[in-house]
C-alpha cells in the first residue's frame, strides 16, 4: 500500500447527489480516515451544458448533512482543460497517439459499412500510421495509440481480475476536434496530479478503467488501485429508479432520518463486518476494508433503514439529537425550537427517542412540548375528554397540585385517586393525555408532567376540566 492513501469522490454537478453516489462517497471516506489517509473532492463539471451551480450546491450540502467532510479545496475538472490538453499533445510528440482527420461523417459510414459486412463496428482510423505529408488543413481529433495484441487485465479489488481483449479497445480520442480535453483524459490526468491511490467507484465504470489505464501506461504513471463496486437495486431487484422512492440525499434529510442511521445504513448497503448489523462511525471506520464489499448489487430496503436510525436516534446524545432536530427542521423550512422550547426538548428527549426513527416521529411525541395553551386535542383525544372526564381531572387536579413533584409522588398520588374512585389506571391516563398533549398516544403522563412542571401542568389540567 502506498505511503500514504488518497481517495476521491467526483460526482458529476447535473442534478441531486443520488443515493448511489452518496454510498461511494461514504466509502472513499471510510476508507481513507480508517488509514490516516485523505479523502478529496473533485466536480467533474466537463459538461458545461449540464453542469449547474445548484447542482454542485445540492452535492455539497448532502455530503455536509452526511458528515463526509473532505480534505483540501474542491477540485474544479472544467479548470484544468489545459493540463489534460497539455497531457494530450505530450502524448502526440511522443508518438503514443495521433491526428485523426476522420470526421463524424467519416465514421458514421465506416460502421454502417461494417455492419452490413457483419464486422466489428470498432471504428479503425485510416490515420493512425498515416503520413504527416498527406495530412490536410482540417481540425482533427487527437486518438491514443491503443495496444492491438494482447490482453489488458484490471486488477480489482472487489471483482477480481477482469481480463479485455485488446482488440476490442478502440483509439479513444484525447482532444476533440475543437481542442477540448474528452472526459476520460481528464479522469486520468486529475486522478494522477491529485496523488488519487485507490479509485473506489461503481462497477457501471468497469469498463473505463482498461481505457483508461492506456493513458497511465503510455505516461509511466503508477495506475490506482481499482475498486468497483455493485450498484444498488431497489427492494425488487432491479437498478434503484424513482418508482421505488427517493433517489436525493436531500429528500432523506427532509424525511427526517438521522445522519448517522443513513451513514450505518449505506455501509451495510453491500459491504459486512461479520455479523454487524449497527455500529458507529468511529467501528465503521476502523472495520472497513476492500474485501468486506460484496460482488452483487445491495438492495434498498426501508424497513432496514428506519430501524437502523432508530437505534441510532435512541443511542444519540441528547444535546446532539437536538441540534440535528433544530437542523431538520431549518431545511423542511419550519421555523427552529425558540430558546425556552429547545430547553424543554433537551429535557424531554429520554422519553422522545426511544421508538423514534425519524425526526417527523419524534416531533410528533413531543406535540406535549411545542404546544402552547389552551391546548387543542385533536378528534381522538377529544373522545377522552366528555363531561366524566372532565369531572374526574376537576377532583384530581387539586391533589396533584399539593403532590411533591417527583416521579414516584405523581404516580401515588394518581394511582389512589385511581384507586378512589374503583378505575383501573388507564381510564384515568387517557383524558391525562389528552389534556397535556392533546393525543391519545405520548410519552408516559408521568414524563409529561415532569417536563413540564408543576405550574404548567396544573394549568393544562384546568384548562381541560373546566
Amino acid at each position: 500500500m502506498p505511503d500514504q492513501v488518497v481517495t476521491r469522490f467526483a460526482p458529476s454537478p447535473t442534478g441531486f447527489l443520488h443515493i448511489g453516489g452518496a454510498r461511494t462517497a461514504l466509502f472513499n471516506w471510510l476508507f481513507a480516515r480508517g488509514r490516516g489517509g485523505k479523502f478529496l473532492l473533485r466536480i467533474e463539471d466537463t459538461d458545461r451544458a449540464r453542469s449547474t451551480p445548484e447542482a454542485t450546491q445540492a452535492i455539497l450540502t448532502g455530503l455536509n448533512w452526511l458528515g463526509l467532510d473532505h480534505d483540501g479545496d474542491v477540485v474544479s475538472q472544467a479548470a484544468g482543460a489545459e493540463r489534460h490538453a497539455e497531457i494530450a499533445e505530450q502524448l502526440l510528440d511522443e508518438g503514443k497517439a495521433y491526428k485523426c482527420f476522420s470526421t463524424s461523417e467519416d465514421i458514421t459510414a465506416f460502421r454502417e459499412k461494417a455492419r452490413a459486412e457483419g464486422r466489428s463496428t470498432l471504428f479503425r482510423s485510416p490515420w493512425r500510421d498515416a503520413d504527416p505529408a498527406t495530412y490536410p488543413d482540417a481540425p482533427f481529433a487527437i486518438r491514443i495509440k491503443a495496444p492491438r495484441e494482447g490482453e489488458t487485465v484490471i486488477r480489482d479489488q472487489v471483482q477480481g481480475d477482469v481480463r479485455i481483449r485488446n482488440d476490442q479497445l478502440d483509439d479513444m480520442v484525447l482532444l476533440r476536434g475543437d481542442g477540448s480535453p474528452v472526459y476520460m483524459l481528464a479522469v486520468v490526468v486529475d486522478d494522477h496530479d491529485m496523488g488519487v491511490t485507490h479509485v473506489i467507484r461503481g462497477d457501471d465504470h468497469l469498463n473505463n478503467a482498461a481505457r483508461q489505464m492506456m493513458i497511465y501506461q503510455a505516461m509511466g504513471w503508477d495506475v490506482p488501485v481499482w475498486a468497483h463496486i455493485p450498484l444498488i437495486h431497489g427492494p425488487d431487484g432491479k437498478k434503484l429508479s424513482k418508482r421505488h422512492g427517493a433517489l436525493g440525499v436531500e429528500e432523506y434529510q427532509q424525511m427526517g432520518y438521522p445522519a448517522a442511521g443513513m451513514r450505518n445504513y449505506l455501509a451495510r448497503l453491500g459491504w459486512s463486518h461479520g455479523d454487524d448489523e449497527f455500529f458507529t462511525d468511529a467501528q465503521a471506520i476502523e472495520w472497513f476494508s476492500l474485501d468486506g464489499i460484496g460482488k452483487s448489487p445491495a438492495r434498498f430496503d426501508f424497513k432496514k433503514l428506519g430501524n437502523l436510525c432508530g437505534q441510532h436516534m435512541a443511542a444519540m446524545d441528547d444535546a446532539a439529537l437536538l441540534h440535528e432536530l433544530q437542523d431538520f427542521l431549518r431545511s423542511t423550512g419550519q421555523p427552529p425550537l425558540d430558546d425556552a422550547k429547545a430547553a424543554l426538548m433537551k429535557q424531554a428527549m429520554p422519553c422522545l427517542k426511544e421508538r423514534a426513527k425519524t425526526f417527523p416521529e419524534l416531533l410528533e411525541k413531543a406535540v406535549f412540548v411545542t404546544s402552547t395553551r389552551p391546548i387543542e386535542p385533536d378528534e381522538k383525544a377529544q373522545k377522552s375528554l366528555d363531561s366524566v372526564s372532565r369531572g374526574i381531572l376537576g377532583e384530581l387536579t387539586p391533589q396533584m397540585r399539593n403532590a411533591n413533584w417527583t416521579r414516584e409522588d405523581l404516580e401515588a398520588v394518581a394511582n389512589a385517586f385511581a384507586n378512589d374512585k374503583g378505575m383501573k389506571f388507564g381510564q384515568l391516563a387517557a383524558p391525562l393525555r389528552a389534556a397535556l398533549a392533546g393525543r391519545s398516544a405520548t410519552p408516559s403522563v408521568f414524563d409529561m408532567m415532569l417536563v413540564l412542571g408543576r405550574d404548567e401542568t396544573i394549568a393544562r389540567l384546568n384548562d381541560a376540566a373546566a
